[in-house]
């Protein structure tokens, strides 16, 4: 290090430091915020307020109004019911043409569920508790929703059936509730009295024509078995009458062991004329008598095996011969089997007779027709609710859907 280096440094270390100006930053101006523009309603605004009104506010305030002021009460009264089939007899299953009547309840549900949204339930049950008169109690001026006009068709008591009666099918069950409204309590547990009277009338209909069809199936092969063992019977008798003969196994047999008893009888005459040839004349009186006794038994024989087809022309009689052992023994088995037949169908026929003095199917019901206490329909706290969720989603996206169509136009 040289001397002015030196000197140049300890001068430094000796002089104080000088302080260093920094510039201050500029002051900042604060941004005044300009007065807001008064504003002003314009036309969408109109047009969504006024869309409002008509499409929410008036229809709800039209609902509540019907709904509290005009609606008037109504009285539910419920029912249930099921179609049971009775187990069958061993008996019965064993005859394939009757076991069809165990039928599946649940396609006999099905059934009666057409049956309860038909024209002729409704008819009836109108026959029996007067459903114009029940439901026409309200003047249609007061309720015009569910008030009847009378007397109205047959048409307009059904579209009254529909709106004043809730039917829940269960198909997998099999069980079918009912909800029956009227203005009256006791109108409608009638209603649902006359318901389930009928419903049951229907299915023991059904039953009536099943077990019908069943025992007249069976009646049917009765006569025809019955038919068959008579025509049998009276062919066999003709072959009697027209053969002299009862049983031609029994006849032949008869016919042999006389034939036998002759022969035995002509050997032992042979015998004697024999004998009295040889110990008397040719001319002794006996001896033409032991030859005419042997010429008859000899005559006696060839007829008895002309009658069994053994003599001349034999070949001839015991083919007639036989042929009336074939016709005989062919009858024989036409009777056999019109009586095996004829058992056969008695037996089916008192079986399904048995079977029809029991009810294979019945209607059970799990709830009886209720009486109400109150009234809880209409629901107008919850009708008027879902009016009011139902305008006011269609309202609001009504309004997005037409202003999103005006902002891309």
């Amino acid at each position: 290090m040289t001397g002015n280096e030196a000197a140049r440094r300890n001068h430094g270390a000796d002089t104080p430091a000088r302080p260093v100006h920094v510039p201050a930053p500029p002051p900042r101006i604060a941004a005044i915020p300009l007065p807001a523009s008064a504003s002003r309603v314009r036309p969408r605004h109109r047009f969504l307020f006024l869309s409002f009104v008509l499409i929410v506010v008036l229809p709800v305030v039209g609902a509540g109004y019907y709904l509290y002021a005009r609606a008037a009460d109504q009285y539910a009264s419920h029912v249930g019911f099921s179609v049971r089939t009775e187990e069958k007899s061993a008996a019965i299953e064993i005859l394939g043409g009757i076991t069809e009547l165990s039928g599946s309840s649940s396609s006999d549900t099905d059934i009666l569920f057409a049956y309860l949204t038909s024209q002729e339930l409704v008819r009836k049950v109108d026959e029996r508790v007067d459903l114009r008169a029940i439901w026409s109690r309200v003047s249609p001026s007061q309720d015009p929703v569910h008030a009847y006009r009378t007397p109205g068709t047959i048409e307009d008591l059904m579209g009254q059936w529909e709106k004043m009666i809730t039917i829940i099918h269960d198909s997998g069950s099999g069980m079918i509730d009912l909800r029956i409204l009227a203005f009256d309590p006791l109108d409608a547990q009638r209603i649902a009295e006359a318901l389930l009277d009928e419903s049951s009338r229907m299915i023991n209909r059904i039953s009536a024509l099943a077990r019908e069809d069943a025992i007249g199936y069976a009646r049917d092969e009765l006569d025809v078995a019955l038919q068959r063992l008579r025509m049998a019977r009276q062919a066999l008798t003709t072959f009697r009458n027209r053969t002299q003969i009862v049983d031609p196994g029994i006849d032949t047999q008869n016919q042999m062991g006389l034939l036998v008893t002759l022969q035995q009888q002509l050997a032992g005459a042979l015998i004697e004329l024999d004998l009295l040839t040889e110990t008397t004349r040719e001319s002794d009186p006996r001896v033409a008598q032991a030859r005419r006794r042997v010429a008859v038994i000899e005559g006696r024989i060839a007829a008895e095996r002309h009658k069994l087809g053994l003599g001349a022309g034999g070949r001839e009689r015991s083919d007639v011969f036989a042929n009336l052992v074939g016709e005989y023994e062919g009858l024989i088995v036409d009777r056999e089997f019109a009586e095996s037949a004829y058992t056969a169908a008695l037996a089916t026929f008192d079986a399904a007779q048995a079977d029809a003095r029991r009810q294979s199917r019945y209607l059970a019901a799990h709830v009886r027709p209720t009486l109400a206490e109150r009234s809880d329909y209409p629901e107008r706290g919850k009708i008027l609710s879902l009016i009011l969720l139902f305008l006011l989603f269609s309202w609001a996206i009504a309004g997005l859907v037409y202003y999103s169509v005006r902002d891309r136009s």
